[in-house]
């Protein structure tokens, strides 16, 4: 039960019961209450702060044995304020409550700041935009990432505003409960009758047309910019696609939908790129390949090689609410550029034979 202990401090009273785990900080995990939004990661900073004591001492180590009936104190106090500059950058809000915001986020813009980004990302934004009505995330006041899309893609985001909203959601991204379906242009258009497309390990294929990709992904060898496509090891990653429309005659390009079972660094763009489809302007995973004229037309095809980004937008969403329970689902349209770059496909005609 937490009770005060000067104007910006609480104490939060834990009890050790029976059968506890035999580390502190696994015992800790179990015990505080739901509603104090502890996350064992957050716990570990505390007991390394030495804002956990027993008996009035200080209990740095989470290995620390435990013992059923201790009582522990925790320190908690006010989130402190993150040392990133708001910006008054305008974002477009699709939706936003106490516990947390989705928003659509426009091409070029990056999600969290890094080197070489440390200004007109979305946490910038978000500073600004949220002021006061972020509580605190992990102990500092601050959105609550759970998860990220590329600089160049556009599409949808959900971000905490709350330590409780960023655990409920990123355990919802841990268990594969979100969904999350991207719009993507491709080279060609992946088929179930092709033979090449069959014989590539890890592809294989599900009613409606679907073509499943289930891979390990990790930082490339040579390139730690890049993910590259393994087998041994790396992180289990599973993508799904479906044609929407092909264009071209023959097929030079085609509209699919992707979904994730997993979230991984540039997944749809190294899956796509594995099999032979990468995204039309995707310089990092495309290659050298090219839209031919002579399927789509000259003029068509000199915009679809100039496209200049990967053609890729997060067009929806859902999620369990972490507060209310209810299932939360989000769409986003396609940005003016991809609409633009499909019109044309579709309407592309190939040069007449001589």
């Amino acid at each position: 039960m937490a009770e005060p202990f000067k104007k910006d401090v609480e104490i939060l009273t834990v009890t050790i019961g029976e059968d506890p785990p035999d580390r502190l900080d696994k015992a800790l995990v179990r015990e505080v209450p739901e509603k104090a939004s502890l996350s064992r990661s957050r716990l570990m900073k505390l007991i390394a702060e030495g804002a956990v004591t027993l008996d009035g001492v200080p209990i740095t180590n989470p290995k620390t044995r435990v013992f059923e009936g201790q009582e522990f104190m925790i320190m908690l106090g006010e989130a402190i304020e993150l040392d990133t500059l708001p910006q008054n950058i305008p974002i477009s809000i699709v939706y936003e409550d106490d516990e947390l915001i989705v928003v659509d986020k426009p091409v070029g813009m990056v999600v969290h700041p890094a080197p070489g980004s440390w200004n007109g990302t979305l946490v910038n934004a978000l500073l600004y935009h949220c002021a006061d009505s972020l509580s605190g995330v992990g102990g500092v006041k601050r959105p609550g990432i759970v998860h990220r899309i590329d600089k160049d893609t556009s599409g949808l985001l959900v971000v905490a505003k709350t330590d409780k909203a960023h655990h409920a959601l990123a355990a919802q991204f841990e268990d594969h409960s979100v969904t999350r379906h991207y719009l993507a242009v491709v080279h060609g258009a992946p088929n179930a009758a092709d033979p090449r497309l069959r014989g590539i390990q890890g592809v294989s294929f599900e009613t409606g047309g679907i073509v499943k990709i289930a891979t390990n992904l990790a930082r490339h060898k040579t390139d730690r910019q890049r993910q590259a496509v393994l087998f041994g090891f790396g992180r289990h990653a599973v993508t799904r696609v479906r044609v929407l429309e092909s264009f071209g005659a023959p097929e030079a390009a085609a509209l699919v939908e992707c979904w994730l079972e997993t979230g991984r660094t540039h997944q749809i763009r190294v899956h796509m790129s594995y099999a032979g489809h990468a995204l039309l302007g995707d310089d990092t995973y495309g290659g050298r390949r090219r839209v031919a004229a002579r399927s789509v037309g000259d003029p068509v095809a000199d915009m679809a090689n100039a496209f200049p980004r990967q053609a890729l937008h997060a067009a929806s969403l859902g999620f369990i609410h972490p507060k209310t329970k209810k299932r939360m689902q989000f769409e986003s349209p396609l940005p003016t550029d991809m609409a633009a770059l499909i019109e044309e496909l579709r309407n592309s005609k190939p040069p007449k034979a001589h």
